[in-house]
């Protein structure tokens, strides 16, 4: 029986829009480091293989795709990397996975900002591309584009089809650029000869010259090349355009199955992808995503929920599966949707910290008493965790 692979994703107060609300919540901690720092120490405790963070260029809201007025959900929010760099001294082992927006964004920024993160964590970074998607009106914080008007729901239209994929081929483009700026550095480029006074081989450093539809890059990165030499890139996808993206420039895809039988397509549907795509070297690990409210006994974490969706009005709706119930029944479920072709899960907390220390204390020990989930940390370095090998520099000669 091989491991499975688990991952969390932190959101604000928790995945529930009322969780804030929850007597175990910590509201008033939202934008501390220090509740951050307890988030991932608890994944760590957990032998967790990353957690992600979630981040938008928008205030959150209950409208999918325009802001709303609503004053009784958390809004507000710290910037990803930011607090995943904080997070790097605060943990030794776990990856550390930050979104970034690719839609009102530059690639170099970001590729520094990564590569810098997987110095700061010693191999220990990934990064999740996020197109902006349904909002908008995001562009209007910038001013430096603008988006056609659609009727809603927008991305739903013919038109709005043909903009989203414009979307996806230049977060492609952008993921492209950051993957080729991690390897404008030669492993080998610093010198640090001081006797000689040879700090650098300039041979060794790459313009990469990309140029495409969107982006127009000379490059090298002021950067050197990360620990990992290519920091983990994951993304999440809903549909055939995005899981194409995601073989084309990931390492990583999240899925949303909503049953065994869904994930057997889902997973039919990425394989599919690769080969579409042509996509070479390793295959992408296969993730899917699922809510969870957590409870020991038997129907308290269902009520728990109910509470929650009362508080917020309605009924939580989610992208991903929505589970409550015990460590022991999630472990069931896990294993029973393993066989359809996944590699692991990433688990959305309704409550936090509460879920976390569900899936932490609570799964990861039956998921070991099964054989199915390791003991301790094997290796130091994300792509390390996940078996995947460090990638040759594609622009060192041999």
């Amino acid at each position: 029986m091989t491991g499975l692979h688990l991952a969390v994703a932190l959101a604000d107060a928790g995945w529930h829009p009322a969780a804030w609300r929850d007597p175990a919540a910590r509201p008033g901690a939202l934008f501390t480091a220090r509740y951050w720092a307890g988030l991932a120490a608890e994944a760590e405790r957990g032998l967790l293989d990353l957690l992600t963070i979630e981040d938008s260029l928008g205030l959150q809201s209950s409208d999918p795709v325009a802001p709303d007025d609503r004053t009784d959900q958390v809004r507000g929010r710290l910037d990803a990397v930011l607090v995943a760099a904080r997070l790097a001294p605060a943990t030794s082992r776990i990856g550390l996975v930050p979104t970034t927006i690719t839609t009102h964004t530059e690639p170099f920024h970001v590729s520094i900002g990564i590569a810098s993160l997987d110095y700061a964590s010693r191999g220990r970074a990934g990064w999740r591309p996020q197109v902006a998607g349904a909002r908008l009106s995001d562009a209007a914080h910038f001013g430096r584009r603008t988006f056609p008007e659609f009727d809603l729901p927008w991305f739903a239209t013919p038109d709005g089809k043909a903009f989203s994929a414009e979307l996806f081929g230049e977060a492609a483009d952008f993921v492209e650029v950051v993957r080729r700026l991690w390897d404008s550095w030669e492993d080998d480029a610093e010198i640090r000869d001081a006797a000689t006074g040879r700090f650098l081989d300039r041979d060794k450093l790459h313009y990469i010259d990309f140029e495409g539809a969107h982006f127009s890059v000379r490059g090298p990165s002021i950067t050197p090349r990360p620990p990992q030499g290519q920091p983990l890139v994951t993304a999440l996808a809903h549909d055939v355009g995005p899981y194409e993206f995601a073989a084309r420039g990931a390492d990583v895809v999240y899925i949303t199955p909503h049953s065994r039988p869904d994930a057997v397509t889902i997973v039919a549907q990425v394989r599919e992808a690769e080969r579409t795509t042509g996509r070479v070297g390793e295959p992408l690990r296969i993730f899917a995503d699922l809510v969870v409210f957590l409870d020991d006994v038997p129907g308290a974490a269902l009520a728990r929920k109910a509470r929650l969706d009362e508080l917020d009005g309605a009924a939580l709706a989610s992208d991903a599966e929505i589970f409550a119930g015990t460590p022991g029944e999630l472990a069931d479920l896990l294993l029973d949707w393993r066989d359809a072709g996944l590699d692991g899960f990433r688990l959305r907390p309704g409550v936090l910290p509460s879920d976390l220390e569900g899936i932490a204390r609570g799964l990861v020990p039956v998921l070991q008493g099964r054989g199915a989930f390791r003991t301790a940390y094997e290796t130091t370095t994300l792509r390390g965790h996940l078996g995947l090998s460090r990638p040759a520099n594609r622009y060192a000669t041999a």
